[in-house]
Protein backbone atom coordinates (compact mmCIF):
# COMPACT_ATOMS: atom_id res chain seq x y z
CA UNK A 1 0.00 0.00 0.00
CA UNK A 2 1.35 3.15 -0.79
CA UNK A 3 1.94 6.34 1.19
CA UNK A 4 -1.30 8.26 -0.08
CA UNK A 5 -3.30 5.19 -0.09
CA UNK A 6 -2.28 4.42 3.77
CA UNK A 7 -3.00 7.99 5.13
CA UNK A 8 -6.32 8.16 3.42
CA UNK A 9 -7.14 4.92 4.91
CA UNK A 10 -9.87 4.31 7.77
CA UNK A 11 -6.83 1.94 9.71
CA UNK A 12 -4.81 5.38 9.81
CA UNK A 13 -7.60 7.33 10.96
CA UNK A 14 -8.15 5.31 13.86
CA UNK A 15 -4.95 5.06 15.20
CA UNK A 16 -4.62 8.79 14.94
CA UNK A 17 -8.12 8.57 16.43
CA UNK A 18 -6.74 6.37 19.07
CA UNK A 19 -3.37 8.12 19.96
CA UNK A 20 -5.52 11.45 20.17
CA UNK A 21 -7.90 9.46 22.66
CA UNK A 22 -4.50 8.45 24.60
CA UNK A 23 -2.47 12.01 24.56
CA UNK A 24 -6.28 13.13 25.91
CA UNK A 25 -6.13 11.12 28.82
CA UNK A 26 -1.99 11.33 29.75
CA UNK A 27 -3.30 14.94 29.94
CA UNK A 28 -6.70 14.90 32.45
CA UNK A 29 -4.03 12.63 34.72
CA UNK A 30 -1.54 15.26 34.63
CA UNK A 31 -3.05 18.02 35.51
CA UNK A 32 -5.33 15.64 37.77
CA UNK A 33 -2.07 15.06 39.64
CA UNK A 34 -0.54 18.85 39.52
CA UNK A 35 -3.53 19.95 41.08
CA UNK A 36 -2.99 17.62 43.62
CA UNK A 37 0.24 18.04 44.62
CA UNK A 38 0.32 21.69 44.24
CA UNK A 39 -3.58 21.88 46.47
CA UNK A 40 -4.52 24.46 43.24
CA UNK A 41 -8.08 26.25 44.30
CA UNK A 42 -7.24 25.75 48.13
CA UNK A 43 -6.71 28.93 49.51
CA UNK A 44 -6.36 30.36 53.51
CA UNK A 45 -7.41 33.29 54.59
CA UNK A 46 -3.96 34.97 56.77
CA UNK A 47 -5.23 35.35 60.22
CA UNK A 48 -4.76 38.68 62.25
CA UNK A 49 -1.78 38.09 64.55
CA UNK A 50 -1.37 41.41 66.00
CA UNK A 51 -1.12 41.56 69.81
CA UNK A 52 0.01 37.78 70.15
CA UNK A 53 3.32 35.95 71.54
CA UNK A 54 5.52 34.22 69.44
CA UNK A 55 3.41 31.16 71.12
CA UNK A 56 0.56 32.08 70.39
CA UNK A 57 1.54 32.62 66.40
CA UNK A 58 3.02 29.55 65.86
CA UNK A 59 -0.07 27.58 67.86
CA UNK A 60 -2.32 29.34 65.64
CA UNK A 61 -0.79 29.11 62.10
CA UNK A 62 0.15 25.28 62.75
CA UNK A 63 -3.64 25.09 63.01
CA UNK A 64 -4.07 26.00 59.72
CA UNK A 65 -1.07 24.71 58.34
CA UNK A 66 1.13 27.81 57.71
CA UNK A 67 4.63 28.99 59.01
CA UNK A 68 6.10 31.81 59.90
CA UNK A 69 9.76 33.91 60.16
CA UNK A 70 10.64 35.62 62.97
CA UNK A 71 11.80 39.53 61.04
CA UNK A 72 12.88 41.36 63.88
CA UNK A 73 11.98 43.03 67.16
CA UNK A 74 10.40 46.82 66.60
CA UNK A 75 11.25 50.01 68.56
CA UNK A 76 8.62 49.30 71.93
CA UNK A 77 4.83 50.51 71.27
CA UNK A 78 3.16 51.60 74.31
CA UNK A 79 -0.45 50.44 72.16
CA UNK A 80 1.40 46.66 71.58
CA UNK A 81 2.05 44.47 74.64
CA UNK A 82 5.77 42.89 75.21
CA UNK A 83 7.00 40.84 72.83
CA UNK A 84 3.50 41.04 70.99
CA UNK A 85 3.26 40.87 66.98
CA UNK A 86 3.25 44.66 65.58
CA UNK A 87 3.19 43.59 61.99
CA UNK A 88 3.01 40.52 59.79
CA UNK A 89 3.21 40.62 56.29
CA UNK A 90 0.72 38.80 54.08
CA UNK A 91 -2.24 40.79 55.76
CA UNK A 92 -4.59 39.65 57.53
CA UNK A 93 -7.36 38.76 55.13
CA UNK A 94 -5.10 37.82 52.65
CA UNK A 95 -5.48 34.53 50.61
CA UNK A 96 -2.61 32.24 50.55
CA UNK A 97 -1.88 28.32 50.09
CA UNK A 98 -0.89 25.81 52.46
CA UNK A 99 2.47 26.05 53.85
CA UNK A 100 3.00 29.84 52.82
CA UNK A 101 5.36 31.25 55.38
CA UNK A 102 4.03 34.55 57.57
CA UNK A 103 6.83 37.02 58.04
CA UNK A 104 6.01 38.94 61.61
CA UNK A 105 7.55 41.29 63.56
CA UNK A 106 7.84 41.69 67.52
CA UNK A 107 7.21 44.18 69.95
CA UNK A 108 10.31 45.14 72.24
CA UNK A 109 10.50 44.74 75.94
CA UNK A 110 10.54 48.33 77.17
CA UNK A 111 11.40 51.64 75.39
CA UNK A 112 15.08 52.10 74.91
CA UNK A 113 16.88 55.49 76.27
CA UNK A 114 18.24 57.98 74.47
CA UNK A 115 20.75 60.87 75.36
CA UNK A 116 19.41 64.63 75.98
CA UNK A 117 20.69 66.74 72.51
CA UNK A 118 21.87 70.51 73.15
CA UNK A 119 19.20 72.41 72.24
CA UNK A 120 20.02 75.58 74.69
CA UNK A 121 20.00 78.76 72.47
CA UNK A 122 18.39 76.90 69.53
CA UNK A 123 14.91 78.12 68.48
CA UNK A 124 11.90 76.01 69.32
CA UNK A 125 11.23 75.51 65.51
CA UNK A 126 14.91 73.79 65.54
CA UNK A 127 14.90 72.05 69.09
CA UNK A 128 11.21 70.06 68.47
CA UNK A 129 12.15 68.12 64.89
CA UNK A 130 15.68 67.05 66.81
CA UNK A 131 13.41 65.78 69.45
CA UNK A 132 11.39 63.89 67.53
CA UNK A 133 14.12 62.45 65.32
CA UNK A 134 15.57 60.77 68.78
CA UNK A 135 11.60 59.43 69.51
CA UNK A 136 11.01 62.34 72.12
CA UNK A 137 7.94 64.70 71.98
CA UNK A 138 8.05 68.60 72.92
CA UNK A 139 6.10 68.62 76.52
CA UNK A 140 4.87 71.72 78.56
CA UNK A 141 6.40 75.01 77.02
CA UNK A 142 7.25 78.13 79.27
CA UNK A 143 7.82 81.62 78.71
CA UNK A 144 9.98 83.66 81.13
CA UNK A 145 11.51 87.21 80.35
CA UNK A 146 14.75 87.29 77.98
CA UNK A 147 15.16 89.35 74.54
CA UNK A 148 15.80 85.53 72.89
CA UNK A 149 12.40 85.48 71.64
CA UNK A 150 11.40 81.25 71.54
CA UNK A 151 14.88 80.63 72.21
CA UNK A 152 15.28 77.14 74.31
CA UNK A 153 17.27 78.62 77.95
CA UNK A 154 16.32 75.18 79.31
CA UNK A 155 14.86 71.53 79.35
CA UNK A 156 13.03 69.53 81.98
CA UNK A 157 11.71 66.47 82.46
CA UNK A 158 8.55 66.09 85.38
CA UNK A 159 10.36 68.63 86.87
CA UNK A 160 13.64 68.53 86.99
CA UNK A 161 16.18 70.39 85.29
CA UNK A 162 18.00 68.25 82.04
CA UNK A 163 21.90 68.66 80.92
CA UNK A 164 23.19 67.72 77.70
CA UNK A 165 23.71 64.11 77.68
CA UNK A 166 21.47 62.97 80.43
CA UNK A 167 19.22 59.87 79.29
CA UNK A 168 15.78 59.56 79.47
CA UNK A 169 13.40 56.83 77.83
CA UNK A 170 12.19 57.07 73.89
CA UNK A 171 8.64 58.60 73.46
CA UNK A 172 9.09 61.06 76.87
CA UNK A 173 7.99 64.48 76.60
CA UNK A 174 10.76 67.21 77.23
CA UNK A 175 9.60 70.24 78.71
CA UNK A 176 11.00 73.60 77.12
CA UNK A 177 11.72 76.96 78.70
CA UNK A 178 12.04 79.46 76.02
CA UNK A 179 12.67 83.20 75.82
CA UNK A 180 9.46 85.62 75.38
CA UNK A 181 11.60 88.21 73.20
CA UNK A 182 11.26 91.04 76.16
CA UNK A 183 13.29 91.36 79.26
CA UNK A 184 12.39 93.36 82.74
CA UNK A 185 15.56 95.73 84.02
CA UNK A 186 16.27 96.64 87.59
CA UNK A 187 17.52 100.16 87.79
CA UNK A 188 20.19 99.71 90.64
CA UNK A 189 21.20 103.81 90.25
CA UNK A 190 17.77 104.57 92.34
CA UNK A 191 17.94 103.99 95.21
CA UNK A 192 14.66 103.74 97.90
CA UNK A 193 12.61 106.90 97.88
CA UNK A 194 11.12 106.85 101.29
CA UNK A 195 11.41 109.92 102.69
CA UNK A 196 12.64 110.23 106.25
CA UNK A 197 11.10 113.36 107.59
CA UNK A 198 13.50 115.87 109.40
CA UNK A 199 12.64 117.97 112.66
CA UNK A 200 14.22 121.64 112.57
CA UNK A 201 14.24 122.67 116.02
CA UNK A 202 13.25 126.33 116.94
CA UNK A 203 14.68 129.13 118.30
CA UNK A 204 13.40 129.54 121.93
CA UNK A 205 11.93 132.66 123.03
Amino acid sequence: MSLRKYLTSRVFFLQLLGAAAIIAVLGYLFMHWLTFTTDHGHEIAVPNLARLTEEQVEEKLDELDLDYVLLDSVDYRSEFPKFSVVEQDPLPGTKVKVGRKIYIKINASGFSSVKIPDLIEKTYREAVPTLKALGLEPGTITYIPNLGKDMVLEMRYKGRNLKVGDRVLKASKIDLVLGDGKASYVDDSQADSTAVPVETPQDEQ
